[in-house]
């Protein structure tokens, strides 16, 4: 995994579980209103990041590839 990644919460959907923070703590974080929000806007594709946005019960976490803008994360149908 050599992709950069754009990543974005969703926050009229977030509902603060914190399951984001707990999968991966580096690129996640709560803020006061107990919403998720990344840590940077871009990232370095990572297995604890996709595992964030895969394990979030609202699906609020979208992940695009940085150059083409092609989803990763949730894939299209």
């Amino acid at each position: 995994m050599g992709d950069r990644w754009h990543v974005e919460v969703d926050r009229s959907v977030c509902i603060g579980s914190g399951m984001c923070v707990n999968t991966a703590p580096g690129s996640f974080a709560l803020d006061t209103a107990r919403q998720s929000r990344p840590r940077g806007a871009e990232t370095s594709a990572s297995e604890d990041v996709l595992a964030a946005a895969e394990g979030c019960p609202v699906e609020a976490i979208s992940i695009t590839l940085r150059d083409s803008g092609e989803p990763v994360f949730p894939p299209e149908e």
